[in-house]
């Protein structure tokens, strides 16, 4: 199931975005909002899959509440208004529906939602099928070797026009960003940009860092809390846990969990 966010400060378009959304089988309702302002302090808690937002709403507008959302969902827009069409779409909204739209013209926004999601599953287990194998070769090529790996502490990156020394366990996550990577650091503000494939970097990492999704990789010694379907790094820094990696990253946990 898709689990998505209703929001429109009108309650009748409201009301018929939850009607719309009840018969789509393969979408399930989380939360009905009629402001931005209420679906922020959902999402300070709990995760969707897609969200449906009214552009045109009071203190908070849609496109501006999506763009201050650190890890946006999938995003389609509703309103009456034409003109925010190319807007929506530079924010890369999935859909960009015109209000008055029947249950036709949802569905169409509806399955462009669950094709982007099979894509994204697709591509996470295919990265993980690629990893087994590296790990598998790099065992196979351990047991061939007797002469034991000194694990190094620090990696060179190439940002700009610079090359720069990076302390292994400073990095505090990394986040792909097409086919650059972002590599946050501790302390530093702004993060390290750097043309890098996540498969090499999950490579160079060591046993301590773990993948959580296609487009994270977390300093495990770094987490501060785990809600739900997140990783709270800090008290801005709030990272998705991917469907793929889930149990991997439970499995992580449960070995280090002390309670009931």
């Amino acid at each position: 199931m898709i689990r998505c966010l209703a929001i429109d400060d009108e309650p009748l378009a409201l009301k018929q975005l939850v009607t719309y959304i009840s018969k789509v089988p393969f979408l399930e309702l989380a939360a009905q909002c009629q402001s931005a302002l209420e679906a922020r302090a959902f999402l300070e808690n709990d995760t969707v899959d897609a969200i449906f937002c009214d552009i045109n709403m009071p203190d908070l507008n849609g496109m501006d509440f999506v763009k201050s959302l650190a890890v946006p969902p999938l995003v389609v827009f509703t309103t009456a208004y034409s003109e925010y069409a190319v807007e929506g779409f530079r924010v890369n909204a999935v859909d960009y529906l015109l209000k008055p739209f029947g249950l036709q013209d949802f569905q169409r926004a509806a399955n462009r939602i669950k094709e982007l999601k099979e894509l994204e599953k697709l591509k996470e287990l295919e990265e993980l099928k690629e990893l087994e194998k590296l790990k598998e070769l790099e065992n196979n090529g351990s047991a061939a070797n007797s002469t034991p790996a000194v694990e190094d502490s620090t990696l060179f990156l190439k940002t700009d026009y610079r090359i720069v020394k990076v302390s292994i366990p400073d990095i505090r996550y990394v986040e792909a960003m097409s086919e650059y990577l972002k590599v946050w650091i501790e302390g530093e503000a702004k993060p390290i940009i750097t043309l890098l494939s996540m498969k090499k970097m999950e490579e160079r990492l060591p046993d301590y860092f773990m993948r959580i999704h296609r487009s994270y990789i977390v300093n495990l010694t770094k987490i501060q809390e785990v809600n739900k379907n997140r990783v709270i790094m800090d008290k801005n820094t709030y990272l998705p846990i991917g469907d793929l990696y889930k149990e991997a990253f439970q499995a992580y946990l449960n070995t280090r969990f002390l309670g009931k």
